[in-house]
């Protein structure tokens, strides 16, 4: 048995909105079998915008490394825990314009849905909304033949692709078995491509990491590694029935191959731990290891890769495994406060109160103080529609952060631009003047900007608040428990050294 099909193959729950299947928004969604992209140009720029507007409302701190260069097209894969935020990142640390496959649902949707088609998004029926009878066997293959064939011929004209091939969003800390979709796409792909002379397109394995995924907030790191090469496995014949618009299944042998390899390189890149109290507690080695060398874990980037060093330390050998067992109870003691190892300082004690502390409460403050009006007459109905869907929402854990990035992403589309409207009709100003004009732009400008400084000193005031709480914990009893439980740890990682 391959690693893949060793992985968790869990059948997705499927959510009300995957219920409800709306066949003609399915049936007209815009697609393409000639290696142009379906989708609108400006809309593609758009996007853009608004995924990078999006991305300063929910993170504090981004991390991202350069994607390796190709000539041909290029499908992302990452592991997928939470939702619309991972392929919108995967869009943005690229330049390549990008087809997304996703759920039916989020191409036929009101708002969400009529973007995605502007885009060229391409739907898919899974296996899933068929077992539960939301749609024929039959629809399902036809709609998803469309959509692969699309997504291949976009490949094969140097276009990127943002595929899950997991298939669903989980939350779980290692890599669930792969779906076919990606692999079969990529191997029809490379097929036309060479039909046509052009490049061949690559897999790109992706590493999409948080400090804490659901955190609003939270720092990200979206990782690269060299890219996957597709073989060409069609013979002549059926590689032009590929481009002529007939979609053929590639061999099932090259598609499990090609789903192995893909397996074997994404699975490194995600937690790969059994579960999330296990990552934790080599999180905390991969601190405490750091501190003690005098080299501290300062930005998500370097956390990362320290804890993977660790992980793959502990698989290869033993000598950290007296260790695990205090490492996952101080780490589950921290999270049980809501608290990571980012806790610990370089001697390796828990941080406490200084002067910089109040430096940023009072730096928090003014600046909340300052941009407050605007940011919640440009921001406010939004962040509270963001917050009433996320708890009301059946989707996953992953829901809540992807509702504050859609909030974020929408406001300079819609939010803003309407609001900014009211202000200029209240104050009397013709609109379809140079006055008004001007006056409708600097206005959505000052929400932008507003937003931007509130969120600055909210940072500042968390950061107050996360001293002020560690500093709590540390006098609690089982603050002083988490003490001695790190020199235990301090002990015995000092002859692994």
């Amino acid at each position: 048995m391959n690693d893949s099909e060793s992985a968790p193959e869990i059948t997705p729950e499927l959510s009300a909105a995957a219920h409800k299947i709306n066949v003609k928004k399915l049936e007209k969604a815009p697609y393409d079998h000639t290696g142009k992209h379906p989708g609108n140009l400006s809309f593609s720029y758009l996007l853009r915008l608004m995924i990078n507007v999006g991305k300063s409302v929910i993170f504090r701190n981004f991390e991202s490394d350069t994607i390796p260069p190709n000539i041909g097209g290029r499908i992302s894969i990452a592991t997928h825990i939470n939702g619309l935020v991972d392929p919108s990142l995967m869009i943005l640390t690229q330049k390549k314009r990008i087809i997304s496959l996703g759920r039916h649902d989020l191409i036929t949707g009101p708002i969400i849905g009529w973007w995605s088609r502007r885009n060229g998004a391409q739907p898919v029926l899974r296996k899933a909304e068929v077992e539960a009878g939301v749609t024929g066997r039959d629809f399902a293959r036809k709609i998803n033949d469309r959509s692969m064939l699309t997504i291949a011929n976009c490949l094969a004209g140097g276009h990127g692709a943002v595929i899950m091939p997991e298939g669903k969003s989980h939350q779980d800390s290692k890599l669930h078995a792969l779906r076919t979709g990606a692999a079969r796409a990529a191997l029809a792909s490379a097929a036309i491509a060479k039909k046509r002379g052009k490049p061949a397109p690559v897999i790109q394995p992706t590493g999409l990491h948080w400090e804490r995924h659901y955190w609003f907030r939270t720092k990200s790191y979206v990782e690269y590694i060299d890219p996957i090469e597709i073989k060409l496995v069609y013979d002549d014949d059926k590689s032009s029935r590929l481009e002529e618009g007939e979609w053929i299944e590639p061999p099932v042998s090259a598609v499990n191959e090609l789903k192995q390899e893909m397996y074997l390189k994404l699975s490194p890149l995600t937690p790969g731990a059994p579960d999330w109290e296990t990552y934790r507690a080599w999180k905390l080695i991969a601190h405490l290891k750091a501190n003690h060398d005098e080299e501290p874990l300062t930005s998500l980037s370097q956390e990362v890769h320290a804890t993977r060093r660790i992980r793959d330390e502990i698989n290869e050998n033993d000598k950290y495994l007296e260790l695990i067992p205090y490492a996952t109870d101080a780490a589950e003691i921290l999270d049980s406060y809501d608290l990571d190892a980012n806790c610990i300082n370089q001697n390796q004690k828990l941080k406490n109160i200084n002067l910089s502390t109040f430096f940023n409460a009072f730096i928090g403050i003014f600046l909340m103080t300052l941009s407050s009006i605007p940011a919640i007459i440009g921001s406010g109905i939004q962040s509270l529609l963001a917050r009433y869907m996320a708890e009301g929402s059946d989707e996953g854990l992953d829901a809540r952060t992807t509702y504050f990035f859609l909030a974020g992403m929408f406001s300079p589309v819609i939010f803003w631009p309407i609001i900014s409207l009211i202000l200029v009709l209240i104050l009397g100003i013709n609109f379809f003047s140079l006055q008004g004009i001007l006056c409708f732009i600097l206005i959505i400008f000052v929400f932008y900007l507003s937003s931007l400084i509130f969120l600055l000193g909210y940072d500042h005031w968390s950061k107050f608040r996360k001293i002020i709480k560690i500093s709590k914990f540390s006098k609690t009893p089982i603050g002083g428990e988490f003490e001695v439980l790190i020199e235990k740890l301090k002990t015995q990682l000092e002859p692994l050294k």
